[in-house]
């Protein structure tokens, strides 16, 4: 699909669906949400301007990029700027954040990032104990860097095989409670967090200041979670669409320490599923 016909598609489709929901009460998302730039992978590697024009369109003006899509950082900001659309997270591999924490730190300053952000942690089979322990020093290493630095937050985002059981509670449980908050902080994944079979909103309250971004999604009705940090694309779908109780989610989020909500859509149905998404955090209310 071309990407002109994909923004006229999604805009109309944005439009079309605010009368799908009555408003009734207070609304309960005033936020423009973020978008997650991984959503609309593929057309920002054939074309990051259009691709732009697009969520523009969309209302985005939020961003959390994972990649420079072939692009210095430079050159991504000017196309940004030039459409009043800012990067507040850069995502980034571990091993980048370890051992390229300077590349990093200037890539996301040039940005205009102030979160740093890695979605896994490299490890084979199931994760252990000794795994977290290293991922605890390694994450309180790379975070004051990039704060002392950069003046960066650094953000762990949760993605499910880190709820394995360990003593009372789980290993994220433990990367958490054994990180320095000054300089290591978490985005929160509702549906990886959901799909090990944790509560999202429960996690939220039981640290309120720790997460400072969140990815909006939800998992496919009929769809069994487990523990391996892996489900296919296909199983994301429309919020409010899945499993996930995203209001409740929402409203332990105001009550936290989060700033940035993003939309993230791995489905090759984003074209559609996104303005629904959009159009459905409209219509929440209490």
């Amino acid at each position: 699909m071309k990407i002109k016909h994909l923004t006229f598609l999604a805009f109309a489709f944005a439009l079309g669906n605010d009368n799908l929901y009555a408003q009734k009460g207070k609304p309960l998302f005033t936020e423009q949400p973020g978008m997650v730039s991984y959503t609309f992978r593929k057309s920002l590697s054939k074309d990051a301007a259009a691709t732009l024009d697009t969520l523009k369109e969309l209302g985005i003006k939020d961003m959390e990029f994972s990649s420079l899509f072939g692009k210095t950082a430079p050159e991504l900001r000017k196309l940004l700027d030039e459409r009043g659309i800012k990067c507040s997270s850069f995502g980034v591999s571990y091993d980048d954040a370890l051992n390229k924490t300077q590349e990093v730190g200037q890539n996301a300053k040039a940005l205009g990032a102030k979160f740093v952000r890695v979605a896994w942690i490299p490890h084979k089979g199931p994760f252990t104990l000794e795994m977290a322990q290293q991922t605890v020093a390694d994450f309180n290493k790379m975070g004051k860097q990039l704060k002392d630095e950069f003046g960066l937050t650094f953000c762990y985002h949760n993605h499910g095989y880190e709820f394995e059981k360990h003593e009372d509670g789980t290993l994220m449980d433990y990367i958490i409670q054994k990180t320095d908050p000054k300089y290591v902080s978490f985005e929160l994944d509702m549906l990886w967090a959901f799909f090990p079979g944790q509560d999202p909103a429960a996690l939220i309250n039981k640290y309120p200041t720790r997460f400072k971004l969140v990815h909006m999604k939800d998992l496919r009705k009929g769809v069994e979670g487990n523990l391996s940090g892996g489900t296919p694309v296909e199983n994301d779908v429309a919020l409010g669409t899945g499993q996930l109780d995203i209001p409740t989610i929402l409203k332990a989020a105001k009550k936290s320490s989060i700033q940035h909500y993003y939309i993230e859509d791995e489905s090759p149905s984003y074209a559609t599923q996104v303005p629904q998404t959009i159009a459905y955090l409209k219509s929440l209310t209490y």
